[in-house]
């Protein structure tokens, strides 16, 4: 006979068969949607405006004073501020600005970041040029991993793998992830391939938060965020000012609850 326990449909086995089940179902609809979702994403690909990177410092301090925080921002197109034109306008000069005025200290500040990478690609950046040592680093990737359709399972080990080196070789005491975007409302896709791509975006950023849950080292910073055409970028993909702004403020208050703990 099976205990409650077993039954209950709250238990960790069923939350887990729940999961699968949905994965199984996704992948089915991929499976039967497939020539369409592949003709959508080439013709998407080559309509899709190329915006380049923001321009100034990846490297500074903001105020003064002693034992300043410092701090590494990692990853992709939108850490790198693909979408507005300067840095002071992305998602670092917000945190920075923000991160200073919460803790009342300096913050010694890095960027590394390069449009089109994954999370193993983000790795690889830091390792072949390593940053400068860092108490806190935040790291901003995922959706190339969903576009590269990297299964859950590895984008979780990859960012282990990252959050272990950084941890290892940087010195970092605390790894923060910034969650995927709703990638259901970028207005660039069409459908049925923004729902299948927001969809898998969902499943990645629910298997960080569960995994980053386990670790006292690192943490995944929920951030309540609507998109809307208003607030994107003019390639319809990338976020615009007011999506970075919300972004960088929000990370700036997830990390200084880090630093007071």
């Amino acid at each position: 006979m099976p205990s409650s326990r077993s039954a209950s449909p709250t238990s960790p086995a069923s939350e887990r068969g729940g999961r699968v089940a949905h994965s199984a179902t996704a992948l089915a609809v991929k499976l039967a949607l497939a020539p369409l979702l592949v003709a959508q994403a080439i013709a998407t690909r080559r309509r899709a405006t190329v915006l380049p990177e923001a321009e100034g410092a990846r490297e500074g301090v903001v105020g003064e004073g002693v034992a300043p925080l410092r701090l590494l921002v990692a990853g992709d197109s939108s850490a790198a501020g693909v979408g507005v034109a300067r840095q002071d306008d992305a998602v670092i000069g917000h945190l920075v600005r923000a991160l200073h005025r919460a803790l009342e200290r300096p913050v010694a500040w890095a960027l590394r970041a390069r449009t089109g990478l994954t999370t193993r690609g983000v790795h690889a950046l830091l390792r072949d040029a390593p940053p400068p040592a860092a108490e806190i680093a935040v790291v901003i990737s995922g959706v190339n991993d969903v576009i590269d359709q990297v299964s859950t399972a590895r984008a979780v080990r990859d960012r282990a793998a990252l959050a272990d080196w950084l941890v290892r070789d940087v010195g970092v005491r605390h790894v923060v992830f910034a969650p995927l975007p709703p990638i259901h409302r970028f207005p660039l896709l069409p459908e049925p391939l923004r729902r299948v791509m927001g969809g898998d975006a969902r499943r990645h950023d629910a298997a960080l938060a569960r995994w980053a849950a386990t670790r006292g080292d690192v943490s995944h910073a929920a951030i309540a965020l609507e998109l809307d055409a208003a607030g994107m970028a003019s390639d319809g993909f990338h976020p615009g000012a007011p999506v970075y702004r919300a972004c960088g403020e929000a990370l700036a208050s997830h990390v200084a609850q880090i630093v007071r703990r």
